[in-house]
């Protein structure tokens, strides 16, 4: 087992949330986990300052995943984690944003179980929450917004979108779609179908806390345009909804004063 000093143990494992990339935005935790690894397998979403925190000494894989190039498949991925930690490797498996937030540390840490495996999970800054904060946004607001849902856009190659599009569209939530720019049109066309309006605030961010990062304000019924000027290659996060209007005091007196006239 591992100890306070040695965080990590021979034949363990690590899913370690990278944040969004910022390494300012890694946790006390997960920069102790880095440096006490002696093997570190990496996604293509973390960030390269997050990258050179890792020791000269440390072996590190790149098993990173983007839409349409992945380097390795789930199930190898798996396979590399359960052998490097059954030769007795201190392993991190360093995961953009949060592990458990579509991030399928779930698959992970059945594989290593099932190999008798110790694994544990340390979680990271979701992208969600890097591109408000970069807005200066929040993505819950008394009177306007009580829900926050968390939704990914993305679907295997073939297969349908499925969402429980009526559930999402609820003019008094947040929701935040991650993989989203592929599917931005349908996004956009289902939601409004089924009852948010037009006009509904979104908030469109690229890379998110990253010096190249981009943040766009647009409209429910624009995002297809608007997600069409960013990058193919960027992490794209959208946040739709009225908490994430511009004029973030406004927004928020009006917020309490419908607030207090339904109390």
């Amino acid at each position: 087992m591992s100890t306070h000093e040695n965080p990590i143990g021979p034949g363990e494992v690590w899913l370690v949330g990278a944040g969004p990339g910022d390494p300012d935005l890694l946790t006390r935790k997960a920069e102790k986990l880095i440096r006490a690894a002696s093997i570190v397998f990496y996604d293509a979403l973390v960030g390269p300052g997050v990258l050179d925190l890792i020791p000269a000494g440390t072996k590190r894989i790149s098993v990173g995943k983007r839409s349409g190039r992945h380097s390795k498949d789930q199930d190898s991925i798996n396979d590399l984690l359960v052998r490097a930690a059954l030769a007795g490797e201190r392993v991190v498996r360093l995961k953009g944003g949060d592990p458990s937030i579509f991030g399928r540390s779930a698959e992970e840490m059945a594989s290593c179980a099932d190999h008798g495996v110790a694994v544990r999970i340390c979680p990271g800054v979701t992208a969600a929450s890097a591109a408000a904060a970069s807005a200066g946004a929040s993505l819950t607001l008394r009177g306007l917004a009580r829900k926050l849902t968390f939704v990914t856009a993305h679907a295997r190659a073939g297969e349908a979108l499925e969402l429980d599009w009526a559930a999402l569209a609820d003019p008094a939530a947040t929701i935040a779609i991650y993989m989203g720019k592929a599917a931005a049109r349908e996004m956009s066309a289902r939601l409004i179908a089924h009852g948010l309006a037009g006009d509904t605030p979104v908030l469109l961010a690229a890379n998110a806390s990253l010096p190249d990062e981009q943040l766009l304000r647009t409209r429910l019924d624009l995002l297809p345009v608007a997600a069409a000027v960013i990058a193919d290659d960027a992490a794209v996060i959208m946040l739709v909804g009225a908490a994430v209007a511009g004029s973030g005091a406004s927004t928020t007196r009006q917020a309490a004063a419908r607030a207090d006239a339904e109390a």
